[in-house]
């Protein structure tokens, strides 16, 4: 095996042209002039960066971080419990060192589990953000803000998931007195469900007479682009875990704009 030759130490020649150091320069406010937003995201989810960018695609100045957190791709009671001791850390690598107007953790039926302010403050202990949300929390808001107290439910969760959804909903005074569900437990599966079939299930649920509204629960759901048709559609107020968390995200940032294509949430404040 032949060896080969060590390169040539550097001469004179080598050196560059022109080498100058500490040049001069000022600072602006960097990405997020108006609000950063931090965003946990599930490892398996393929669908709320998407749904949060094209949300914040119409609030220029508004800047989105994320970590993702493991989770088993099966959705079950324990298998969302387990996320808990796992929340700090992945807090804790998004942007460190600066500050974040808001910080949201992207899973609806955890937050549930673990319980949602239990969530809201191992974020704020564990990162530092001005504010922090998850979508059962943002759920809520934008029932107030909606004036919604009588939903329907669509999920893609087991029956078991199910049951503990609507029991915290009943206990925080939203009633659900229609629920329906894909029953697919797959993560990654339910992030392909198509629009149309969200619409048709959407449609088919919220045109029950006794509801106010509409709720779409799980980060891995599509709702945002077909958000307005489908309020149009039915004539009352529809939205989902990542449209209700995007928008309580911004407005826990200070962002109050009204957003136009988003229906009619994006025209609330929080109540």
């Amino acid at each position: 095996m032949t060896a080969q030759a060590s390169p040539s130490p550097p001469t004179a020649e080598d050196a560059p042209r022109v080498d100058l150091e500490h040049l001069p320069f000022t600072l602006d406010q960097g990405v997020g002039a108006v609000a950063r937003l931090g965003l946990i995201v599930l490892a398996t989810d393929g669908t709320v960066e998407d749904e949060f960018r094209r949300v914040l695609a119409q609030v220029p100045g508004v800047a989105l971080f994320e970590s993702r957190i493991c989770n088993d791709p099966e959705i079950t009671p324990e298998t969302l419990q387990a996320m808990e001791a796992r929340l700090p850390d992945c807090a804790k690598v998004i942007l460190p060192g600066s500050d974040l107007d808001c910080l949201a953790y992207g899973c609806t039926s955890a937050s549930m589990v673990i319980g949602p302010e239990r969530v809201r403050d191992l974020l704020l202990e564990a990162r530092r953000p001005k504010t922090a949300t998850n979508p059962a929390l943002a759920a809520l808001a934008a029932f107030e803000a909606l004036g919604m107290r009588r939903i329907a439910v669509l999920t893609p969760y087991v029956r078991s998931v199910n049951r503990g959804l609507r029991a915290f909903f009943q206990s925080r005074g939203v009633a659900v007195p229609v629920l329906g569900s894909f029953n697919e437990a797959d993560d990654p599966t339910v992030a392909r469900i198509d629009a149309a079939s969200i619409r048709a299930a959407a449609e088919r649920l919220a045109r029950e007479p006794d509801v106010d509204g509409l709720f779409v629960s799980c980060t891995s759901l599509r709702l945002v682009e077909s958000v307005a048709e489908i309020e149009a559609a039915l004539g009352k107020p529809v939205t989902s875990s990542n449209h209700a968390l995007a928008w309580h995200s911004l407005r826990l940032a200070g962002v109050e704009t009204a957003l136009p294509g988003l229906g009619e949430l994006f025209r609330r404040r929080i109540a």
